[in-house]
C-alpha cells in the first residue's frame, strides 16, 4: 500500500552520464562532491528527495579502475550503515537489470538511529555497471520491503 500512497508521486528519472533509469516518488535533486571511496577521491553524485517521511537516494561514481569496484561497493554499504549507526537485519544478493555481476553487490535491511536518537530503518542496494558503482537507499521510520521493492525494482541499467 505504501508504494501506491497519494503522498508518493512516482516519476522516471535518467541522470545524465549515469547509464541508469529509476522511478522516484518525488523530484530528486543532485549534489556532487569529491569522496575518498576505496582509494583516491573521486566525484560522487547523489540524487535524493523526501516523500512520506522517507528519504530516497541513489549515489553513483565512476571508479576508473576495475580493482576498485568491489572495495567501492563495500565502502558504500559500510557508509550507509554507519550513517544510521545501524545493525544489519538481513542481506541478499543484489539483482538489477543490466548490472555487472559482482560478489559485493548486495541488498541490506538495516535498523539504526538518526543523529537525534530516533529509531530508523534503512534499506540499501549496492551494485555496479562496468566501472560505475551505485548505492540506492531508502531511509525512514518504516522503510519496509514493499516501499523498498517499489523503488529498487524500478532501477534499470539500459544498454
Amino acid at each position: 500500500m505504501a508504494a501506491c500512497s497519494p503522498t508518493l508521486d512516482w516519476r522516471q528519472v535518467r541522470p545524465e552520464g549515469w547509464g541508469l533509469v529509476a522511478s522516484w516518488p518525488c523530484r530528486p535533486t543532485l549534489q556532487v562532491r569529491p569522496v575518498a571511496l576505496a582509494g583516491p577521491a573521486i566525484e560522487l553524485g547523489l540524487l535524493s528527495c523526501s516523500a512520506g517521511d522517507h528519504r530516497f537516494a541513489i549515489a553513483s561514481a565512476d571508479v576508473s579502475d576495475p580493482t576498485r569496484v568491489g572495495p567501492a561497493l563495500q565502502a558504500l554499504a559500510a557508509a550507509a550503515q554507519a550513517n544510521v549507526q545501524g545493525v544489519i537485519e538481513s542481506e541478499r544478493p543484489a539483482v538489477v537489470p543490466g548490472m555487472t555481476p559482482q560478489p559485493a553487490a548486495r541488498w541490506w535491511r538495516v535498523q539504526g538511529r538518526l543523529p537525534d536518537g530516533q529509531p530508523v530503518r534503512e534499506q540499501v542496494l549496492v551494485f555496479a555497471k562496468g566501472l560505475r558503482v551505485f548505492q540506492a537507499t531508502l531511509v525512514g521510520p518504516v522503510a519496509d520491503d514493499l516501499l523498498a521493492k517499489a523503488f529498487f525494482d524500478s532501477i534499470e541499467l539500459p544498454r
